[in-house]
């Protein structure tokens, strides 16, 4: 387990909107395509939740602000703080994007990355950032994360994201577990999950799964809220999320995010 040091700067303070329940929604005026932020309320706080696009988006948590998966430049990001922290799922461009990194990170930006991906870095960045393998797990202000294998299992789809190299990530946030699912098909890993509370589960092909998959997996772990994403796909890969939805059924709320505003 390797553990980083607590910046002492910025914490986002969620005083704009009263959560009324477990969840409520949060505009960011100063984001030029109108998305919202999902408010989840846990036992240590609030934790907002903004899709960027794709796989990426940004999570206000009382520990930080966490990136997750970074892409498509610094601009998109320009109306949130700044992260504390950054986790990368594995090298594809649409979840790894080192010009994009060099326009967010900060002094005291952490990253947490899979190994090939920490092998990319520049030197300076490795200084702020840990690789973290399958089954593994690092600290970062008291939040416990475990890197989850995520990995393709169909035979023809195996060489895009082969067994033993991609992360997912479990953050176990004080009474409230987080899923993330990075590019994999539905796995053992996935489907033995306990106790999540949010999961985002992705849905393509011919890189990762059919909604038919993801909705069976989810079925399984039973997470109390998913947003499907990373769901268009090339050659007529993209997946219904709506029909995602219907197959998940009741018990599970589905949260549809704005993944492609």
């Amino acid at each position: 387990m390797s553990e980083f040091a607590t910046p002492s700067r910025r914490r986002f303070m969620l005083t704009t909107a009263a959560a009324v329940g477990a969840v409520t929604i949060l505009p960011f005026a100063a984001r030029a395509d109108d998305h919202v932020g999902d408010v989840f309320e846990t036992p240590s706080g609030p934790i907002t939740i903004t899709p960027v696009a794709h796989a990426s988006f940004v999570a206000l948590t009382p520990v930080g602000v966490i990136y997750v998966d970074p892409v498509d430049g610094a601009d998109k990001y320009g109306a949130f703080p700044a992260p504390d922290l950054v986790l990368i799922t594995h090298e594809h461009g649409d979840h790894y994007n080192q010009e994009t990194l060099d326009g967010i990170v900060v002094e005291g930006t952490q990253i947490i990355a899979n190994p090939a991906v920490f092998a990319m870095l520049p030197e300076a960045m490795q200084a702020n950032a840990s690789a973290v393998e399958n089954g593994g797990a690092a600290l970062f202000n008291d939040l416990s994360i475990d890197a989850i294998p995520a990995y393709n299992t169909t035979k023809d789809r195996l060489k895009f994201h082969p067994q033993g190299r991609d992360n997912g990530y479990v953050l176990n946030f004080e009474g409230f577990r987080m899923y993330i699912s990075g590019d994999t098909e539905d796995t053992p890993e996935m489907r033995a999950l306990v106790n999540i509370d949010l999961a985002f589960v992705c849905m393509n092909l011919p890189f990762t799964m059919d909604a038919n998959a993801a909705a069976s997996a989810v079925a399984d772990f039973k997470p109390t809220y998913v947003y499907p994403y990373h769901y268009r796909g090339r050659d007529n890969g993209t997946q219904d999320p709506a029909e995602f939805a219907k197959m998940v059924g009741t018990g599970i709320q589905v949260k549809m995010g704005g993944w492609y505003s």
